[in-house]
């Protein structure tokens, strides 16, 4: 630059005057400091001065000043490129940190983003030890605490590490250079979490005690961690409490059914058997009949709601899952249709069940249950045919109960699924369990359970669960 301002001085040496060809060295430094450091720029200002002395500054060829006003005006030169050269420098520094301040706000906001769609603690810690490497030559050390209070880290740590890290996780506080706390550190130890809830610790390097953006940086990054594994902590919370006011609730269901339910039907059979006991020789034959029968009836009725609800407590215990194996869709079906038509002696249920379809990996004892149930259901509220059919399509298999009742209102197709819920328009008696169920026991096996009205009228009830890809050799029916 230099040199430029140097021939550039001697080719307008002929045409301006001593003040511009000057000016040229000022353009020269101005230039320098926006590309220099301030100590080199204060260095190029000052040989700018001297290049002018010798090269244009009667007597030339020399550093001697031949006139008083010639030497102010080198003083002045030089006061001038050395505060050009301080504003330049402050400009540029403004300038590197406004640029490095939007990239950590931008690294920030990406951070944010990328932890909003994590649902696990290791994917959390993985995408955090990324952006500190980013932000941080490191090296950088991120560790996730345990339940049990233990960190979580990688092998060959340096004790003193390991240390700081325990240490600022007890103190919930930031620890090393520009904190107040063990400044000797070489490092800045941050706690991820607070006093409430602490989840691990960071060590990050190099740490600066005059640094202060860089540390705030830091903390705000792990502050983003900390909180994401914060929700994901509560998030779990939330879901054990979920479950857990299920069960409350299914139990709530029992003793309700028992209380209420299940005590009417108990006392008709206790009254039955008491007449039949005591006053037996009193009782005509068809007397005697009609309380017998009342007795199966009761009794049959207590046993499906206690199979139901008993059920439906097993299903929602998360912890114990059923059990499946290579099942026939035939074998189940005719087992429901066996059992069901004990009370269908007007044979009013239609079966159409093709040949030669898939088996499923499913628990035979619910899906009997599941089908059996829409069954009776359609045996109470219907007075006409039943139709109970199998499709296949390519990927699902589907199950059907359409029946000729009362339709059920198109409002009601979701909470009619619900525990205790009724949608009772024929005088039955029935506790709500009996479809709570059946969703449930579709939902076990993956499958779905869906109600639509039917053309002509009343309901349809399907019933759709996967079919394996890889079905078992030597096992079709």
């Amino acid at each position: 630059l230099l040199a430029a301002a140097t021939g550039g001085g001697f080719l307008l040496d002929h045409h301006v005057s001593l003040t511009s060809q000057a000016m040229v060295y000022v353009l020269a430094v101005v230039v320098a400091s926006y590309s220099l450091r301030w100590q080199q720029s204060v260095v190029c200002a000052i040989a700018a001065v001297t290049a002018f002395n010798f090269f244009f500054v009667p007597p030339r060829w020399t550093f001697e000043v031949e006139s008083q006003e010639n030497l102010i005006a080198l003083f002045t030169m030089l006061l001038l490129a050395l505060v050009i050269s301080h504003l330049s420098a402050g400009l540029r520094r403004e300038t590197e940190i406004a640029l490095l301040n939007a990239r950590r706000a931008t690294q920030l906001q990406e951070l944010a983003t990328g932890l909003s769609e994590i649902t696990s603690a290791p994917e959390i810690m993985t995408l955090g030890q990324g952006a500190l490497d980013s932000a941080f030559e490191g090296p950088n050390i991120l560790a996730l605490r345990h339940f049990d209070g233990k960190l979580e880290l990688p092998e060959g740590l340096s004790p003193s590490v390991a240390d700081g890290l325990q240490c600022c996780m007890r103190e919930v506080a930031v620890l090393g250079p520009g904190t107040g706390r063990w400044p000797g550190l070489g490092a800045w130890y941050i706690p991820l979490g607070d006093k409430s809830q602490m989840n691990g610790a960071a060590c990050i390097q190099p740490a600066l005690a005059g640094d202060t953006s860089a540390r705030e940086h830091a903390q705000a990054l792990c502050t983003l961690l900390g909180q994401s594994l914060l929700r994901l902590d509560l998030a779990d919370s939330m879901r054990i409490a979920k479950n857990e006011a299920q069960r409350q609730q299914l139990q709530n269901t029992y003793l309700a059914a028992i209380s209420h339910d299940l005590r009417t039907p108990l006392a008709a059979v206790v009254g039955a058997a008491s007449s039949l006991q005591t006053q037996r020789d009193k009782l005509s034959q068809e007397e005697q009949d009609r309380l017998l029968a009342s007795i199966v009836s009761e009794a049959t009725y207590l046993c499906n709601v206690t199979e139901n609800t008993l059920q439906l407590v097993r299903l929602a215990n998360a912890s114990q899952q059923i059990k499946r194996d290579w099942e026939s869709m035939e074998e189940i079906v005719g087992a429901v249709l066996g059992r069901v038509r004990q009370r269908d002696p007007d044979r009013r249920i239609k079966s159409k069940v093709p040949e030669g379809l898939p088996l499923i990996k499913a628990d035979p004892v619910l899906l009997t249950q599941l089908i059996g149930n829409l069954l009776d259901n359609a045996l109470k509220y219907s007075a006409d045919s039943i139709d109970l059919t199998v499709n296949v399509t390519d990927r699902e298999l589907q199950v059907a109960v359409k029946d000729r009742g009362p339709e059920i209102p198109a409002e009601k197709y979701s909470s009619i699924f619900e525990l205790y819920a009724r949608d009772d328009l024929s005088g039955q008696r029935g506790v709500g369990l009996g479809l709570a169920l059946c969703r449930a026991i579709a939902t076990a096996h993956g499958g779905t359970l869906t109600l639509r009205r039917r053309t002509g009228g009343g309901n349809s009830f399907t019933f759709s669960m996967p079919i394996e890809a890889n079905q078992p050799e030597g096992m079709r029916p």
